[in-house]
């Protein structure tokens, strides 16, 4: 039985295609083939060899890996890519800031808490407002100590005037706060919230659990033991009633529950 193939792979006008002189073509190729199964494997090797004619592989490297396509800079991939980068910064961006953010509060807070009196169960208005005072005078020591520097002879320019005019730009902020709406500090002028401060180990993540209150120049000033004793009458009456709420709901809950049963 004899098997005649006359195939030859289309051509572009005007396209050579590689390896057309000295590559394998299958013009008059006769196969002298006694059963059929050969004749099937033979014409299967033909027909692989006509697609690597029509679809040559990629070229390799030297370390064996295909070169990786070239990607057009107006094409949609590059579009694509461009917005994926924009959004991994912009997360990055709001990460870090969110860090640095944590960072300040927990360096004010453990300021706070390194000159908590050990004596007192809670604080008083007036004296929370001089524990401010004298958060707002913890660079001083520092700015004696840049102004000593600068003032000795012979010295040329200013030394480390960066440093002294972000201090004094957060100490006059800090100022217009407290003596404005007011700054916020941890809760020291209630007692559960204040035990609870001196008890912290320092972790941001715990942040959230500490309970801030905004003071201000006129609210210590205006603080009488009076008042205090009202406010805090006050806070101990609220927590009483939140509590005698949670027993009525949990009371209720077992009656229904037993009628229930």
């Amino acid at each position: 039985m004899c098997l005649l193939v006359c195939m030859q792979p289309a051509r572009p006008v005007g396209l050579t295609m590689p390896g057309a002189q000295d590559g394998p073509t299958l013009e008059n190729i006769y196969l002298d083939c006694g059963e059929d199964v050969g004749a099937s494997v033979v014409l299967d090797s033909a027909m692989a060899t006509v697609a690597e004619i029509r679809c040559p592989k990629l070229r390799k490297t030297q370390g064996g890996k295909q070169e990786k396509k070239v990607i057009h800079p107006y094409s949609r991939k590059a579009a694509q890519l461009a917005r994926e980068a924009h959004k991994q910064e912009k997360k990055e961006k709001l990460k870090t800031d969110k860090a640095l953010r944590l960072s300040i509060i927990g360096e004010k807070l453990e300021w706070f808490q390194s000159h908590l009196d050990p004596d007192k169960i809670e604080y008083t208005k007036k004296e929370a407002g001089e524990l401010i005072e004298n958060y707002m005078c913890r660079f001083n020591a520092e700015l004696e100590q840049i102004e000593l520097q600068n003032s000795i002879k012979g010295r040329q320019g200013r030394q480390h005037g960066s440093r002294e005019a972000v201090i004094k730009q957060t100490i006059e902020r800090e100022r217009q706060l407290y003596e404005g709406y007011g700054i916020e500090i941890p809760d020291i002028m209630n007692r559960k919230h204040l035990k609870y401060f001196r008890e912290w180990d320092g972790d941001l993540r715990k942040l959230p659990n500490i309970k801030m209150k905004k003071l201000s120049a006129m609210d210590a000033a205006c603080s009488h033991p009076e008042v205090a004793d009202m406010e805090a009458k006050e806070e101990s009456n609220k927590a009483e009633e939140s509590n005698r709420a949670e027993e009525l709901d949990k009371a209720e809950k077992l009656n229904k529950s037993e009628e229930v049963a």
